[in-house]
């Protein structure tokens, strides 16, 4: 902001107005960011209106107050509704967030910077809204009394923990263990390198298809997302269906991998786990599976063998995953050359990302929901956390080896090299997905904030082959791991073929399908597994392949 905008947004004592005038300044300290403008005529009207809203809110009535907080579930209990100064506070809150989204949206800038302060606005409306202060908590003041102080008590004891763990808790952690009640499914590591275990999982049907299923976990993550619980498995939906399934698990990276790269991950994990399940198995072809970054390590690992001449995958599932970043969301926001430079200096010959600083990111992206939810109920409620499994992986977190890293980020997220031909170098090779033929599955979340579903969608203009593409309800994993005995949400799927050049053109040719999509895939899968042969009796093969350790191994137990 500059001259009479600047002194414009300064002017109101209020702390909408203020804030926002702080933030502009700061960025508008950098030389290099964009210049920020707000009309004044504009502004002035925002400015009474904010003025009339708060003279409407002095005359509001405790029903009024309620009918505006209620959708709100910081502020549905009836210890907010039923009193009028903790409605008051939580009303004039609310007045101030609208506002400050407003002066957002009549600020002229550019898009990208838009969405930072966008993102920047988000981030101070959840930190300070009034359910967060035990003070201005009727919901905790009440429990506080009734509970003599024990709530009080609990809490300071739950903050404490986080504070020796790291972190905050969002589940009851000692509800879980992996190999316990998590990572479940019968099976044992038959091979291990510096980067990843490979998993065989026990047939449990009498034949399996001939053509094994590999599956190719994000690396930033451990892999028992894809086998949580019990029913709660796609690895056991998958035995479970006749395939002789195999899982990377990645191994946690230490100091001893603080100098691999993207290469390393392709050529040593994901290209060598395929070679080894062909080797076992003795399938000229496999079927993979990739579910986020493993999906992108996977058909980067696709394009490299199709340059050497070798196409040793029959189908490729693309779970979430980013392929063609032209479109990455709220993610965008975070990256730029300066970002990326910084990182390259700090650990793109050597060092280690910790996994606490993904974890943390990923939970700021939704900040009321993974972040000051579990604030308000572990520390002002003193409350438990519920045990949810999903969540106990979400805390279950990887470093990633610096190099990896910052190759990453400037080739998919910062220029977008995967998707122009020859512009990436992998394994000394120029990546060009026009030569990976696959037939693949894709699977998008409509409702998706890391992998938004026009970027899910995106895949499918990338390669050439026959394509599948399907649209599920919910997020980035609720999506994804939604078992059919559970009867959840839906699916969207679509019969025209070629598919459509956009998502928008997709949807309107969709059907929507209640509950699960893995039936979907499962009937997908079988059409590229080939002919059903006896399972086997033992897993590996002879001694060069022989079990090492149970599943899940111990790769997947070494914590960040």
């Amino acid at each position: 902001m500059h001259g009479k905008q600047q002194d414009a947004a300064g002017a109101g004592a209020s702390p909408p107005f203020s804030f926002f005038a702080e933030l502009a300044q700061s960025h508008a300290a950098s030389p290099d960011t964009p210049r920020l403008h707000i009309d004044a005529e504009k502004l002035q009207a925002l400015q009474a209106q904010y003025l009339e809203q708060i003279g409407q809110l002095a005359r509001s009535e405790l029903h009024e107050l309620a009918e505006m907080l209620r959708t709100d579930r910081r502020f549905a209990s009836p210890a907010w509704l039923e009193s009028k100064p903790a409605a008051m506070t939580a009303a004039l809150y609310k007045i101030h967030g609208a506002l400050l989204h407003r002066l957002v949206a009549i600020t002229e800038t550019d898009d990208k910077t838009r969405a930072r302060l966008q993102f920047a606005v988000d981030q101070w409306l959840a930190a300070t809204a009034p359910s967060n202060f035990l003070a201005l908590n009727p919901e905790a003041q009440l429990q506080a009394i009734a509970s003599k102080g024990q709530s009080i008590s609990k809490g300071l004891l739950n903050l404490w923990q986080d504070v020796r763990r790291g972190y905050l808790s969002m589940t009851d952690e000692a509800q879980f263990e992996v190999g316990r009640n998590l990572a479940v499914t019968p099976g044992s590591v038959v091979y291990q390198n510096a980067l990843f275990q490979l998993i065989e999982y026990k047939p449990s049907t009498p034949k399996v298809y001939e053509r094994p299923l590999l599956l190719v976990p994000p690396c930033i993550n451990k892999y028992y997302i894809l086998d949580l619980q019990p029913g709660n498995s796609l690895i056991e939906y998958a035995v479970a269906q006749g395939h002789r399934t195999f899982v990377i698990s990645w191994r946690n990276p230490d100091r001893s991998m603080d100098t691999c790269t993207w290469d390393d991950y392709i050529e040593h994990a994901a290209i060598e786990a395929i070679g080894v399940v062909q080797d076992i198995t003795r399938a000229a072809t496999i079927n993979t599976l990739g579910f986020c970054v493993g999906g992108t390590i996977l058909t980067t690992a696709l394009a490299v063998l199709a340059a050497r001449g070798a196409h040793p995958v029959e189908s490729a599932t693309l779970l979430t995953t980013l392929v063609d970043f032209s479109e990455t969301g709220i993610l965008d926001i975070f990256i730029d050359e300066n970002l990326v430079r910084f990182r390259e200096l700090q650990m793109g010959q050597k060092g280690l990302l910790p996994g606490h600083d993904l974890a943390t990111t990923f939970r700021f992206l939704r900040p009321n929901e993974l972040v000051w939810n579990y604030v308000v109920g572990n520390y002002l409620k003193g409350e438990t956390p519920a045990p949810f499994d999903l969540l106990y992986w979400n805390s279950d977190g990887t470093n990633l080896p610096g190099p990896f890293y910052t190759w990453y980020l400037r080739n998919t997220y910062l220029e977008n090299n995967l998707v122009k031909p020859g512009h990436a170098t992998v394994c000394g090779v120029p990546v060009d997905f026009r030569q990976v033929h696959t037939p693949m599955y894709i699977y998008g979340s409509r409702e998706d904030h890391i992998v938004p579903i026009r970027a899910a969608y995106a895949s499918t203009r990338v390669f050439p082959g026959d394509k599948q593409f399907v649209m599920g309800a919910s997020g980035h994993i609720a999506g994804v791991i939604n078992p059919p005995a559970r009867g959840k949400r839906h699916y969207w799927k679509s019969s025209v073929s070629p598919l459509p050049g956009d998502w928008e053109r997709w949807v309107e040719t969709a059907e929507q399908v209640p509950g699960s999509w893995w039936p979907h895939w499962a009937e997908w899968l079988a059409s590229h597994a080939g002919k059903q042969v006896p399972a086997p009796k033992r897993p590996g093969r002879g001694a060069a392949y022989k079990e090492i350790e149970p599943a899940p191994g111990s790769y997947v137990r070494q914590r960040a």
